[in-house]
């Protein structure tokens, strides 16, 4: 079976093609297309796996975060209940920046849909599901009409307490594609079936803005591929983990919002269980940003419903917790107007790119400070095609550290200081300020910048280790052939702890374990690769953010919902340092995670071969800051492809590879793993 996992980035299209049968692995790059990606994917695909019959491809893709980050999706419109035609714009009352009068209001300066193009109709359905007034049926086709004729292309239909009853929202659903064919409908009982009114309606604007955009995005991917020869399954990474097919992706884009950076953490979880670590911090570092993930040895960290925000929007569908800041290694250094020196969040990009890419580029960024120090070579190429020029990459920082008092290689280190600084602070907010202590995690690296910086950030938290993938540049293509097929389906029920009873959640889990195998059944999942996970989502009465509490499995009698009561105590205390045994606890959402098993990317291996003598490319000077001094020291620059596990490098060391560099700085030392992967021992407490 040949299998391939394609990862499309703003810079690069990375993909790897793995054969099952004969274990040939083959790993490609090539410039990402961005006028239309499916061009460059089938293209990429197609080199790297010429002449052979491929059976599955898993995509992650960001073209529903552009569309929604540039607000360049489709003209949309409302249908709500009458009296809440302005949710939207109303929100919660919050405001960004609770004291600036001056900024940016993102859901009413940039709203998805425009005031004009929201329509009211008259029903309502009270809180319990009951309906209170009917849908008036002619106020849709008439909300329908007008709203085809002002040229939107998608429809979002979002009433009031439908997560209770979505009845009419589906009655609404069916005259609207009567009424207006062609449009791309939406409903908020579909997407994301659960209380909160401006969530909802919200995701749901989401998912109705991107939809036409993503939609003809899938269409043309499968034309493309079919024109090619490339006759494959196709399954699309999704916000939580899981992969979709096409249809599923095309209804409800909303849920790719974090499809790429979701799949870099599945490759850390993929990689670090591959090499026995459980506790896993995943670094994902790339030209203008890294994404942060946590790994425990009891899941993923998704996140909270209330915590998960997209362009200024808060987006309730389940989500892996990645956590973005910007510093990559295109992040511009500079001084600001109160003279102070920063590096990033501004990235100069692919074009014109770092100033040492002979692009035009005159800013200095992290990639020039890490030519400048040795860390990176001059004649290497980065991604197989870029050239290295070392006297741009000096003037640019020249330029910036001159009025400071500072020679081009301090003012590099300092660029190196600032955004290792930046990158550790990230971490922070997901470990320290979490309670967690990052002592007892190991940092996963990757991306094309990730090993270039992991150590150093490592050793500036204090977590032991650094791990990095055999592929770190093409790592989140990996991370595509290690997800499921994934679905969540959830009931909002209201209960408090006195008043649920087993018998009770035992039907409505049945009844959401039978949608879910039926959307399984539907993607052709064969039974014996299904499998179903139950949850409640639980809180103290009174407040206002939820715990995910995992439910046993089997018949649930009396002792088992005060199992999930104790686990909950146990959970709060976990997550917030206390727990209130004495207090009523409120069951709010139940939930069930259906996962069809895909194919996978087994663990690699290398042959041990300890000599690392073999693989050394050379013995250059590279800057490093030694007890606050910059100091150049003899470094040894290994090529990785011909290091065995075993082998055994010292700091400071640099290892070469097509799609990435790895820096062991000095006092670390390095080991290659029985996997071909690399741990970096940084000599800190675990």
């Amino acid at each position: 079976m040949k299998i391939t996992g394609v990862d499309v980035g703003g810079t690069h299209t990375d993909i790897i093609a793995f054969d099952t049968a004969s274990g040939d692995i083959a790993v490609h790059k090539v410039p990402s297309t961005p006028h239309d990606h499916s061009v460059g994917l089938v293209d990429g695909v197609s080199a790297a796996v010429t002449g052979a019959h491929l059976d599955f491809l898993a995509h992650g893709t960001t073209i529903a975060t552009n569309a929604l980050l540039q607000h360049d999706g489709a003209p949309t419109g409302l249908i709500t209940t009458a009296g809440f035609r302005d949710v939207l714009h109303i929100a919660r009352h919050q405001r960004p920046l609770h004291y600036s009068i001056r900024q940016q209001i993102p859901w009413q300066d940039q709203a998805l849909i425009q005031r004009r193009h929201r329509k009211v109709v008259h029903e309502r359905i009270d809180a319990r599901g009951e309906v209170i007034t009917p849908l008036d049926e002619d106020e849709v086709r008439r909300a329908a009409a007008e709203l085809a004729d002002q040229g939107v292309e998608s429809v979002v239909i979002a009433f009031l307490n439908s997560y209770r009853n979505p009845e009419h929202e589906r009655r609404a659903a069916e005259l609207v594609r009567a009424v207006f064919p062609s449009a791309f409908v939406t409903t908020s009982s579909g997407v994301s079936p659960q209380f909160r009114e401006y969530e909802r309606f919200t995701a749901a604007a989401v998912n109705g803005f991107v939809g036409p955009t993503v939609q003809r995005y899938v269409g043309r991917l499968g034309s493309r591929l079919a024109d090619a020869g490339l006759d494959t399954e196709l399954r699309i990474m999704r916000s939580n983990g899981g992969a979709a097919t096409p249809r599923f992706a095309a209804e409800y884009p909303v849920t790719l919002l974090m499809s790429g950076p979701a799949a870099g953490v599945l490759a850390g979880a993929h990689v670090g269980g591959a090499c026995g670590r459980e506790n896993l911090v995943t670094f994902d570092v790339g030209g203008t940003s890294a994404d942060i993930g946590i790994v425990t040895g009891r899941s993923i960290m998704e996140s909270a419903p209330r915590d998960t925000w997209i362009a200024g929007l808060p987006i309730v569908v389940p989500m892996i917790d990645v956590h973005t800041v910007g510093a990559g290694g295109g992040s511009v250094a500079h001084v600001d107007r109160g003279g102070a020196f920063r590096v990033g969040p501004r990235s100069a990009g692919a074009v014109p790119g770092p100033a040492c890419y002979g692009q035009g580029g005159t800013e200095p960024t992290v990639t020039d400070a890490n030519l400048v120090l040795g860390r990176l070579r001059a004649d290497r190429t980065l991604a197989g095609a870029t050239a290295l020029r070392p006297e741009p990459a000096i003037e640019a920082l020249r330029a910036l550290g001159e009025p400071l008092g500072m020679t081009p290689e301090q003012t590099a280190a300092g660029v190196l200081t600032i955004v290792n600084h930046n990158m550790a602070n990230a971490i922070r907010t997901r470990t320290i300020q979490k309670g967690k202590d990052p002592r007892a995690f190991t940092l996963v690296a990757f991306g094309g910048a990730g090993p270039l910086h992991a150590a150093e950030v490592a050793a500036s938290l204090g977590l032991p280790e650094v791990l990095v993938p055999r592929y770190p540049g093409i790592t989140s293509a990996m991370g595509l052939l290690a997800s499921d097929l994934k679905y969540d389906l959830l009931r909002t029920m209201f209960l408090l702890g006195d008043d649920v009873r087993g018998a009770e959640l035992d039907t409505v889990f049945t009844e959401l374990t039978a949608e879910a195998r039926a959307h399984l059944v539907t993607d052709g999942v064969a039974a014996e690769d299904m499998s179903f996970e139950r949850y409640a989502d639980c809180r103290y009465l009174g407040q206002g953010y939820e715990l995910r509490v995992p439910f046993d499995d089997g018949a649930l009698d009396e002792e088992a919902v005060h199992r999930c009561w104790k686990r909950f105590h146990e959970l709060h205390a976990e997550e917030y340092g206390h727990a209130f045994p004495d207090s009523p606890i409120e069951l709010i959402n139940i939930r069930v995670i259906a996962r069809g098993r895909l194919p996978k990317l087994p663990a690699f291996s290398v042959e041990a071969d300890p000599d690392a003598s073999t693989a050394v490319v050379a013995t250059d000077p590279a800057l490093f800051t030694v007890d606050g001094d910059l100091r150049a020291l003899p470094t040894t620059f290994y090529e990785r492809s011909k290091l065995g596990a075993g082998a055994v490098l010292e700091g400071p060391a640099v290892v070469l590879q097509m799609d990435s560099t790895t820096v062991v700085p000095p006092g670390a030392r390095a080991e290659v793993l029985g996997t071909g992967d690399i741990l970096i021992h940084i000599g800190g407490e675990r």
